[in-house]
């Protein structure tokens, strides 16, 4: 039997959707950044100070790189799907934020020309990871801040991530996400080292379960009141910083 690759182009079809939709699995990636975005900022201002340069790799519709704006910083939002692009610029509130075009493994950018690089949902959708991330630590500036988020490689996650999703959210598309591209922590933290930057704080994310009503369980839609709550347990998703050596 072939093996499955990712369907990356699904991105390319949602349109306002991103923002809108609560039947497909993009309104899950909408109530995990009601507290993944707080996480990060947090950060930010603590470690990093002044005019603060902000990459976001694999934007998307930019749910980050929007409210980073919003927060003052200074933001580019790269993604390889021109629809998404479009969607991001659209919703930018502060008109500030630089969208481009873009490869992740080939960023058009200097060396060491950013404060900040994030990583949101975006690594366990490339083939490479490790090359990715080395091409990310490349742009980011000595003593700068990478943040990811992405899906731990077990059954578990397969499971609740994968299957679930696809049995319970009424518009999941197929070979969104493909087990073998998830990435155990372990192995991200090494990718880190390879790239010269140390991982300094990891975190689960799970959903918040009295978040969700039980009449919603089977109905197909993600419901509005869904909630993702941080765990010390890296089993499903997990979210972290790492700091670039100087």
């Amino acid at each position: 039997m072939a093996e499955a690759n990712i369907d990356n182009s699904i991105y390319d079809k949602y349109g306002d959707r991103w923002y809108t939709a609560y039947d497909d699995p993009v309104a899950l990636l909408r109530a995990e950044s009601a507290i993944k975005t707080p996480w990060i900022l947090k950060r930010i201002r603590l470690m990093a100070t002044g005019n603060v340069s902000v990459l976001d790799v694999g934007c998307g519709a930019g749910f980050l790189s929007n409210e980073l704006a919003l927060s003052g910083l200074s933001v580019t939002g790269v993604d390889l799907s021109p629809e998404s692009v479009k969607v991001a610029a659209a919703h930018d509130g502060t008109k500030s934020v630089h969208y481009e075009v873009a490869d992740a493994s080939r960023l058009p950018f200097p060396d060491q020309s950013f404060d900040v690089v994030t990583a949101m949902d975006f690594l366990e959708h490339v083939e490479d990871p490790e090359a990715i991330i080395r091409e990310m630590g490349r742009v980011l500036k000595p003593g700068g801040l990478f943040f990811f988020h992405t899906f731990n490689r077990n059954f578990l996650c397969w499971f609740v991530v994968i299957k679930l999703v696809e049995w319970l959210v009424k518009n999941t598309p197929k070979h969104m996400h493909i087990l073998r591209l998830f990435i155990k922590p372990a192995e991200l933290d090494r990718y880190n080292l390879s790239a010269g930057m140390k991982t300094l704080e990891i975190t689960g994310i799970r959903p918040a379960f009295r978040s969700i009503p039980l009449k919603s369980v089977f109905s197909g839609v993600v419901p509005e009141s869904l909630r993702f709550k941080f765990t010390k347990n890296l089993w499903l998703s997990y979210l972290g910083m790492a700091i670039k050596k100087e």
